[in-house]
């Protein structure tokens, strides 16, 4: 089997040193190189091309977003960001996600080398995934959780929420869309939210992000969206026009009160090596909204998602799968599908009309 290929863009010597470490140990990558900024990296990819790229945003000569954009124009490939854990950076990190970009690696101030170190099963798994993203839908789309970066045992949404269904009966027929995403979902969730009227249900959203860039997420969604789009809050209501996207490092649950729907964002375990975790608000919305629901699940690595789908559909909500040749990388679309938790499967830019069919 042909290795993968990973030339490593930061300008920090630690970083550049610890990720080709973790990397190269892994007998299925090889580091082709490491550059300390994207002219040198235009050098490495001149005598051979790699197969994933791992790139800062801020370094010298130029900025890491112009040059993602740069290979994005000339020859998409898969890029994972290497981003820092502030404010400014998870605004850069969303806009580089928005042109292309599939993944998040964060990077702390403090503690860099360290921190790298155990994470070490996150990076491999973020090239891993990178690896097998669809190029061909990163060239057509240019305008993303990626899993966070801890190594747990894998949990299901047992942990978090208990099966079986909910005590709730008071009637209600206002409809309610979860949708779960992660590798690509960022650019496959614009897609889908900016196509909808201000009419569209309530929506809740999982997309696999470590924490502190889903506010940055959320905010650049509803600068491009007729709907609402906000970071959601503990018990923040479900209405029509709005989507809640779930914070970075919480769980998202839906229930009802009264007639209404509201969600709480917990803390908890990881779920499926995931917090939020798809699996989940699926889980919560099949137990409090039923057939009052749709469900949909997209472009992303692994299967979370999968299990809660199927308990979506047997609750009697609508299930819906992104199809394999729209989807960045067709694992979690694939799992629900095998499952039989999917009753249709459409291509992305069908997907909002689906949610608005009903």
């Amino acid at each position: 089997m042909n290795r993968i290929k990973v030339l490593i863009v930061d300008d920090s010597a630690v970083v550049r040193q610890v990720v080709a470490g973790v990397l190269g140990a892994d007998p299925r990558i090889e580091v082709m190189g490491a550059a300390a900024d994207p002219i040198l990296a235009i050098e490495y990819m001149r005598r051979q091309w790699p197969d994933v790229i791992v790139l800062d945003l801020e370094m010298p000569k130029m900025d890491g977003l112009t040059f993602l954009r740069k290979i994005m124009t000339e020859r998409p490939t898969p890029v994972i960001i290497c981003s820092t854990l502030t404010e400014a950076g998870a605004r850069v990190t969303i806009d580089a996600l928005a042109a292309g970009a599939v993944a998040i690696i964060q990077k702390p101030k403090l503690g860099l080398k360290s921190f790298l170190s155990a994470a070490s099963d996150d990076l491999t798994s973020a090239v891993l995934s990178a690896a097998r993203a669809n190029v061909a839908v990163l060239a057509g789309r240019r305008p993303p959780a990626s899993a966070p970066l801890q190594a747990v045992a894998k949990l299901n949404a047992d942990a978090v929420i208990a099966p079986g269904a909910s005590g709730t009966l008071i009637q209600t027929t206002e409809r309610v869309v979860a949708i779960g995403t992660s590798t690509g979902g960022t650019q496959a969730l614009e897609v889908v939210l900016a196509a909808l009227p201000r009419t569209a249900p309530g929506i809740v959203v999982v997309q696999h992000m470590p924490e502190k860039f889903t506010a940055a997420f959320a905010e650049r969604l509803n600068s491009v969206c007729r709907i609402t789009v906000v970071e959601a809050a503990h018990q923040m209501r479900v209405l029509p026009g709005q989507a809640l996207i779930a914070p970075g490092g919480k769980h998202m649950l839906m229930r009802r009160s009264g007639a209404q729907y509201v969600v709480d964002v917990v803390d908890g375990p990881l779920v499926n090596r995931h917090r939020p975790s798809v699996d989940v608000l699926f889980r919560s919305v099949a137990k409090c909204a039923g057939p009052n629901a749709t469900g949909i699940i997209m472009t992303g690595m692994g299967d979370d998602g999968a299990a809660g789908m199927l308990e979506m559909r047997t609750a009697g909500a609508r299930t819906i799968a992104q199809d394999e040749a729209s989807c960045v990388v067709y694992g979690m679309p694939k799992e629900a599908v095998k499952r039989g938790g999917v009753q249709h499967t459409v291509a992305l830019d069908a997907i909002a009309r689906a949610i608005t069919a009903v």
